[in-house]
């Protein structure tokens, strides 16, 4: 679901969008509790996702990556695992049970291609000044909206437009709306009211998902600040850069990060800093990559 085809088992490179050289790894079988897909640099070396990739694809435009966890129209819900060393990607679980999300009526799936913003943080020791609420403890969020169905694991170049805050179980958990740089239509859009000119409906929809994709699994609908509604490019990029500067302290030692994995290989001042020969370690001690298991039915 979601995967692009590759030849061998172990391995795949994302396709183009990505940013240059990246690839990853899978190990164990995909819909399994053991899944999990591991990230390279260009010189194949393992890093990462949330702390080794850079924030910014281009600060001067501020142009950032986004690696995609959730390919549009899938149900997995995956995410990059903050307490796993090199946090890789893999499948939330909830009371020992993998996660899928339900449909959100008339939607299949996530609207969007789903993903985080790498060297973000939103700090739960911080109370958000403009939510009330302090942070969820994960990287910033992101929906990308281009045309192009992404693939899990691919780190793309995004612009962003806007934000909306989603207040989750009582946690602060910006949503950020971007789009592909490389996409056709990306010239035409440039804040967050072209999204609402180019694509009428989608912001609203995207509210609606949010507030209702929990329902069905017995959790009331979430809430919102600003009563739902969405913020422009400026406010967004600065939310942005407030969650670097939390996750700069957390890479630094700074603050408490509680569980959180905080192994890195190119933060070259962070205690956290580990080797290639540490990192394959951890690589390979995951089990070989397997067949996919089959998704459960709805």
């Amino acid at each position: 679901e979601g995967a692009v085809a590759h030849a061998q088992c172990g391995s795949r490179r994302a396709e183009r969008g990505t940013m240059a050289g990246y690839s990853v790894e899978e190990r164990a079988a995909p819909h399994s509790l053991e899944y999990r897909l591991f990230f390279k640099d260009a010189a194949g070396r393992y890093i990462s996702p949330f702390h080794d990739i850079p924030i910014y694809a281009d600060a001067g435009k501020n142009v950032f990556n986004m690696v995609v966890e959730v390919p549009r129209w899938t149900n997995a819900k995956m995410e990059i695992a903050t307490k796993d060393p090199l946090n890789p990607i893999k499948q939330d679980v909830k009371k020992g049970k993998l996660r899928y999300v339900a449909n959100v009526f008339p939607h299949k799936g996530y609207i969007w291609n789903y993903g985080a913003i790498p060297q973000t943080w939103e700090d739960p020791g911080h109370k958000d000044e403009n939510t009330g609420c302090c942070g969820d403890n994960d990287p910033i969020d992101v929906c990308e909206i281009g045309s192009k169905v992404c693939s899990r694991g691919e780190v793309i170049k995004v612009k962003v437009l806007g934000t909306l805050a989603l207040i989750d179980e009582g946690e602060t958990d910006w949503k950020i709306i971007a789009i592909n740089v490389e996409d056709p239509e990306a010239d035409n859009y440039n804040d967050i009211n072209d999204v609402r000119r180019m694509k009428p409906g989608y912001l609203e929809a995207t509210v609606d998902w949010f507030r209702r994709y929990k329902v069905p699994d017995g959790k009331p609908e979430n809430q919102f600040a600003f009563n739902g509604e969405f913020k422009d490019k400026d406010f967004a990029v600065k939310v942005i850069k407030c969650t670097h500067e939390h996750w700069r302290a957390l890479i630094a030692k700074k603050t408490d990060g509680g569980e959180i994995s905080c192994t890195n290989l190119t933060v070259s001042d962070s205690p956290f800093c580990c080797s290639q020969e540490c990192a394959k370690a951890t690589v390979d001690a995951a089990p070989p990559c397997k067949a996919a298991n089959p998704i459960p039915p709805e």
